[in-house]
């Protein structure tokens, strides 16, 4: 296969997931080269997701590395032999690629979580609000570059819009229902947005308010994509150098308890979508 110039977040997954099974084993990448009939470099090259593996050497790499998780097997051979050329790929080259391996991220998702302290999170915001948020954001931005990540934000809605929608949790905090990101009109749209999606069967939106004792937050804005298996879960966390993809179990771990952490603190969905009522009605 032709090496990959620049993976995407799913393709360097997938090697991460292989390198995990061949260290797990405890095989040098020289003896998993050796198992394959190939060198170390085009083992390293899976590994970083910059070379392609095929069905049939995911399930020897598999094998030779005990691994007997049939479901994670066949969801990493899933992963080598998807062909999706999904609508973010009209992006490339347009877009950061930080959002298109989100796009692609929340299409494989099995569920959705979400976390948000300073903003109305993004697959609730409408138009109005994502278009004020980026412009605010960086105001050199041309306005065909607001409307392209606009255009983008309102199509990953589609996941909980769709026919067959994934599960969607979402927990925010009063400070980001109260932000004015536009004006008084923006920002009574926006929370009827919120709330006529919060009575979805598979969405469910809880409120973290003010007047609450012993509450710490979370550090920053959090999105928790389920995978096919728990192993493949993501969480996705913006930084000051950019978007960050983490894989690593523990935090994982981590991130699960905290999110179960920020629901027990909440309203419950009925009382919070109360919350949001009133905070309507005060504009």
């Amino acid at each position: 296969m032709p090496r990959r110039r620049q993976p995407t977040a799913r393709q360097e997954r997938l090697g991460a997931e292989l390198r995990k099974l061949r260290e797990a084993a405890g095989l040098k990448g020289r003896e998993a080269a050796a198992l394959l009939g190939t060198d170390s470099a085009q083992v390293s090259q899976i590994e970083f997701g910059t070379a392609g593996v095929s069905e049939e050497r995911v399930r020897r790499l598999a094998a030779h590395y005990s691994c007997t998780d049939t479901e994670l097997i066949e969801a990493l051979v899933a992963m080598a032999t998807d062909g999706t050329h999904g609508w973010w790929e009209e992006y490339r080259g347009h877009l950061p690629t930080s959002f298109l391996d989100l796009a692609e991220l929340e299409h494989h998702a099995s569920y959705r979580w979400d976390a948000d302290f300073l903003h109305v999170p993004g697959l609730l915001q409408n138009e109005g609000y994502a278009r004020a948020l980026f412009s605010y954001v960086n105001p050199e931005f041309p306005e065909e570059e607001v409307e392209r990540r606009v255009e983008h934000r309102m199509k990953r809605k589609v996941i909980i819009e769709r026919s067959a929608p994934i599960p969607y949790n979402a927990v925010i905090h009063e400070a980001a229902l109260r932000i004015r990101v536009g004006d008084r009109s923006a920002a009574r749209s926006q929370l009827a947005r919120v709330l006529e999606i919060s009575e979805a069967s598979h969405v469910t939106v809880r409120v973290i308010p003010f007047d609450l004792d012993n509450f710490g937050g979370a550090g920053s804005a959090m999105v928790y994509a389920g995978g096919p298996v728990p192993q493949l879960d993501t969480v996705v966390r913006d930084g000051p150098h950019g978007t960050s993809f983490i894989d690593a179990q523990a935090q994982l771990d981590r991130f699960r308890t905290l999110f179960r952490r920020l629901e027990e603190v909440s309203l419950d969905p009925g009382r919070s979508r109360d919350f949001i009522h009133r905070l309507a009605k005060e504009l």
